[in-house]
């Protein structure tokens, strides 16, 4: 599984690197999801595409029992007279992340209306994103960032005692792709290893025999 871990951990720096890809994969296994949130927000502004992906396995500062009374203090709130009206409270993790960042944009602006058309949030890795190089944030990191011996919990945990009906084919889908990964390695690991050997009994004066083809 490829994923990159950038050396310098500053924001202009990150600011610098992100812009000229044509579009950054964000791994959000084990971040914060309000400080990656700002990242991503900062990056979509600036006219980079972002995606990001396993956003079931964003960590949120605090316990389980408090962020989940805060979820179901905000499904309450909604038009009295019309709840069709909105707010609308999405259930899944790639939703609920997609609203913070959106809280954190312009999102009426029309400056705002394209950046958010610049994010991409899924649960797992869907097969478009699989090969591709994943990224992750060192200024987002929860082990970087949050002290030791503080409590915390998963966004995926929560949205499936609120609502969330996918938490098991998520699972299934992700624990499938890890699979495939890892046979993919192993096979390219044997053959990585088998040119080594070829190599290193490749011996003798090849010299002479290239000459005679004008090497």
């Amino acid at each position: 599984y490829l994923r990159a871990t950038w050396s310098v951990g500053s924001l202009e720096w990150l600011v610098a690197a992100m812009v000229f890809e044509k579009v950054v994969v964000i791994d959000c296994k084990n971040h914060l999801m309000g400080r990656l949130a700002s990242i991503v927000a900062k990056e979509l502004l600036s006219g980079q595409r972002v995606v990001c992906v396993k956003c079931e396995d964003i960590n949120i500062s605090g316990s389980f029992y408090r962020n989940k009374l805060k979820f179901l203090d905000k499904l309450r709130k909604r038009t009295n007279t019309n709840p069709a009206h909105g707010p609308f409270h999405f259930r899944a993790p790639s939703r609920i992340f997609y609203r913070v960042i959106r809280g954190m944009i312009p999102h009426k602006t029309h400056r705002g209306k394209c950046a958010m058309e610049r994010l991409k949030c899924f649960e797992g890795v869907p097969d478009n994103y699989v090969k591709m190089k994943r990224m992750v944030v060192p200024d987002a990191f929860r082990v970087t960032r949050l002290k030791p011996g503080r409590r915390f919990c998963v966004l995926g945990r929560i949205s499936h005692e609120i609502g969330w009906k996918h938490q098991e084919a998520v699972k299934k889908l992700e624990e499938a792709r890890k699979e495939e990964g890892k046979a993919y390695w192993d096979t390219k690991k044997k053959l990585l290893k088998d040119m080594k050997a070829a190599k290193a009994s490749a011996t003798g004066d090849f010299t002479v025999a290239l000459a005679q083809y004008g090497y």
